[in-house]
């Protein structure tokens, strides 16, 4: 790409931009070597990147890079046989670290998310955990190498400390003493030359023995090595070369571990520095609110809304473009200051961006071309050094792009042939537009010349386009109408500026009469075009009404959905309940069936007891199935009333059953091997009792002392307690024998006589499992239910 038009459309800042969120100077030096791309399949590799760092900063924030640098001269030092310094092997520990948590990161992302680029880049990191160890056990966060790097180096460390000690403890002594404090400039202890020494008056020099090795600037105090201290202080010096020499030894032999993992630290470096590209290029795209644009090398634009990124949010005014499809060049009109300039370089730079990988802030939906090249003749470029006119200088830019463009290029022409006389500039500048668009190109030009608007009107693939412009206001709205020519606007400003409408009429009179029918077209269109524009957004305004109507429809259809399912699944469970509880129940009966047919010899065949249960685990609704009542079973009850002997289909059980006895709006119904009391609306008559049909054989032939229509209920109201005793002695083995496994006594409530005396009565019974008063509904207080064995 030509760096004359990356300097023209300003794409250096963008770059600033971009170095501004890299996190290491890795990443910023990648940003800086940032170009547009003309390989569709490369840029698409860029934006992929970019997108799915997008994806990763928005889920899980940025990967840790800190403490990662560019380690390049400290690598290629140690390759070469130097030593480092402790700082420069810190900095290695540090970066290899920070590639460890950075593939970490992303591999945690990745398995949750799927990233497979960066994951791609980041699997590539090689992992030197012993060498950072190596370097951290022996140097400390302030760049020192620690005691603990050596054994060596622990112990002369130790002598140092107690050598140090003790000509302290010699020097502090010495400055406690009278006589020699009164020769001391102050009593302290100083270093000079790495040699401990005390200020001593310059009076007192020939009475105080030592060595000198400092003065004041005023020369009154010496700083002297007092005799005493002098070997001390020898001995100093010979454990600080020998602390040297060992860390030396320790810097040598941690250079040469780092040395042996250059090639891999110098790869580690480079695929930092293009993960960290990545996120910068991402956080870019938050900052400006930019979307992922659909990339095409077929020469077609289609921009929604796009703003230039180096103008503030609030200032500047979205436009929409399409170029490539049916039509390949756009002439703008429209007065100065209108923004024509900035949408010609909003669609260069929006493109130099997507060429580079970057987001762009255009709505979603918008595509962006990978052209071969851009060029742009924008601003006056007049020179005065090479004595070129405005004009001059454009026409020479101009004929270097039509020597090097091609058709897969994008041209901007800012102000086409301006800067000469109107007649031959405007012919210049058809035949130029002529030219470019014959060989393919897209184009897009701006123009004061009216003689160009009749041109994109005449010629195919050419079309129209204006800066809107507010009479009322007098003032530029800076929308870009695609599809509408400017008008000059120049008799409505004179008008509304308070001309002389004489003098205007006159200068109206002044335009040839084809010129004013152009303006009056073009007034004609821009009217039409405010007529539109106002019913879309009516009809916008409408549509999402209705959207908003029908999503709070959905919504509550849903919400009844769900509550419709949850009253149906608690039905069903209940349904289920009540089978299971039908099925101990009946597991009971067919256990005490087992236990009297053995007692009184009789025979129970165990394949129909099987039979029996199946047929009651076929009874259990599933939750997916819904037992819909026929509609006319009002209608069949209402016209024959169902009676003892009746086949009827028991709704809540989904089981065909005969019917026992009526008892009102009861009836007791046999159920296979099985009597259960069912209210008369859960039923529906199947079939009628034949008058001389054999009655059902039952599961067991038990010997019996009454009929076999033994009620479920007592009713004792009235009776006194002895009398009440025997009735309930007598139902309780009739009921036994009934295989019925829960009854009814109604005592009433009265003085509560009675209902003790036959709760004593059924806590001793044998065949009494347990009782308990009747609940809301089965008579309260009034009423005992006992459960039988």
């Amino acid at each position: 790409m030509d760096s004359k038009i990356l300097t023209t459309l300003e794409f250096h800042k963008i770059i600033h931009k971009l170095t501004q969120h890299a996190a290491t100077s890795l990443g910023k030096a990648e940003a800086e070597e940032l170009a547009p791309s003309s390989d569709l399949e490369t840029v698409k590799l860029m934006l992929q990147a970019t997108d799915e760092a997008y994806k990763a900063d928005r889920l899980k924030g940025n990967p840790p890079f800190g403490g990662i640098t560019n380690i390049s001269s400290s690598l290629h030092r140690s390759r070469i046989g130097g030593t480092l310094n402790p700082v420069e092997l810190m900095e290695i520990a540090s970066t290899s670290r920070g590639a460890r948590r950075v593939k970490r990161h992303l591999e945690n992302l990745h398995d949750d998310d799927p990233i497979p680029l960066l994951h791609e880049t980041s699997d590539q990191l090689s992992e030197h955990k012993e060498l950072e160890d190596a370097i951290f056990d022996c140097i400390d966060d302030q760049g020192e190498v620690m005691d603990s790097a050596s054994v060596q180096l622990a112990s002369i460390r130790r002598e140092l400390r107690g050598g140090e000690s003790r000509i302290r403890e010699k020097l502090e002594q010495m400055i406690r003493s009278s006589s020699v404090q009164k020769m001391l400039q102050d009593a302290i202890i100083t270093l000079r030359s790495d040699r401990y020494v005390i200020p001593v008056k310059q009076e007192y020099r020939s009475h105080f023995g030592g060595i000198v090795h400092d003065q004041s600037g005023s020369g009154a105090t010496l700083f002297i090595e007092p005799e005493a201290t002098v070997v001390m202080n020898n001995k100093l010096r010979e454990l600080r070369a020998a602390e040297l020499r060992e860390i030396e030894k320790i810097l040598q032999m941690l250079t040469a571990k780092a040395a042996e993992h250059v090639e891999d630290l110098l790869y580690n470096q480079e695929l930092l520095g293009k993960l960290d590209f990545a996120f910068a290029k991402a956080r870019l795209g938050h900052e400006m609110k930019a979307t992922l644009p659909r990339m095409n090398d077929r020469g077609f634009l289609k921009i929604k809304r796009g703003r230039h990124p180096l103008i503030a949010a609030d200032k500047i005014v979205p436009i929409d473009v399409e170029l490539g499809n049916t039509y390949t060049a756009i002439i703008v009109t429209g007065p100065n200051t209108g923004g024509k300039t900035v949408s010609l370089k909003t669609v260069g730079l929006l493109s130099l961006m997507s060429m580079s990988g970057l987001f762009v802030p255009v709505e979603d939906g918008s595509q962006l071309c990978v052209f071969d090249a851009i060029y742009a003749d924008i601003g006056d470029e007049q020179s005065i050094e090479q004595s070129l006119s405005t004009f001059s200088s454009h026409l020479v830019n101009i004929i270097r792009i039509l020597k090097s463009m091609t058709a897969k290029s994008l041209v901007l022409l800012d102000e086409l042939g301006a800067g000469t006389d109107p007649a031959e500039g405007s012919a210049l500048a058809i035949a130029m537009l002529e030219h470019i668009h014959s060989l393919g190109s897209r184009i897009i030009a701006t123009t004061h010349y009216s003689e160009l608007k009749a041109y994109a009107y005449n010629r195919k693939g050419v079309i129209n386009a204006s800066m809107e412009f507010d009479i009322a206001t007098l003032s530029p709205t800076y929308r870009l109408l695609v599809g509408v020519p400017g008008r000059s606007n120049a008799f409505a400003i004179a008008e509304r500026l308070g001309l002389s409408k004489t003098i205007i009429d006159h200068a109206r009179g002044e335009v040839s009469e084809e010129d004013q029918r152009v303006e009056n077209m073009i007034a004609s269109l821009e009217a039409d075009r405010l007529n539109a524009e106002s019913e879309r957004q009516t009809a916008q305004s409408l549509r999402q009404d209705m959207e908003k109507q029908r999503g709070r429809h959905e919504a509550e259809l849903r919400k009844f959905e769900e509550q419709r399912d949850k009253m149906l699944e608690k039905a069903q469970e209940e349904a289920r309940d009540a089978v299971a509880k039908a099925r101990q129940e009946a597991e009971k009966i067919i256990s005490d069936l087992r236990k009297l047919a053995l007692e009184e010899g009789a025979s129970v065949k165990e394949h129909k007891l099987i039979e029996a249960r199946r047929k009651l685990d076929e009874a259990v609704p599933e939750l997916h199935k819904k037992q819909n009542r026929p509609s006319n079973a009002g209608q069949q009850k209402a016209a024959r009333k169902i009676e003892a002997g009746d086949e009827v289909m028991v709704y809540s059980l989904n089981q065909k059953g005969l019917i026992v006895e009526v008892h009102g709006t009861d009836a007791t119904v046999q159920l296979g091997i099985m009597k259960m009391k069912v209210a008369m609306a859960d039923m529906e008559l199947i079939k009628p009792a034949a008058p001389l049909k054999q009655q059902p054989k039952q599961a067991a032939s038990v010997k019996r002392s009454r009929d076999e229509n033994v009620k479920m209920e007592l009713d004792l109201r009235g009776s006194n307690l002895e009398e009440a005793l025997m009735e309930v002695d007598q139902f309780l083995d009739e009921s036994f024998l009934s295989g019925i496994g829960q009854v009814y006594i109604i005592h009433g409530h009265g003085t509560g006589v009675l209902r003790s005396g036959i709760q004593q009565y059924l806590r001793k019974h044998s065949h009494v499992k347990k009782y308990r008063l009747g609940n809301y509904g089965e008579g309260g207080a009034g009423v005992t239910v006992a459960e039988l064995n």
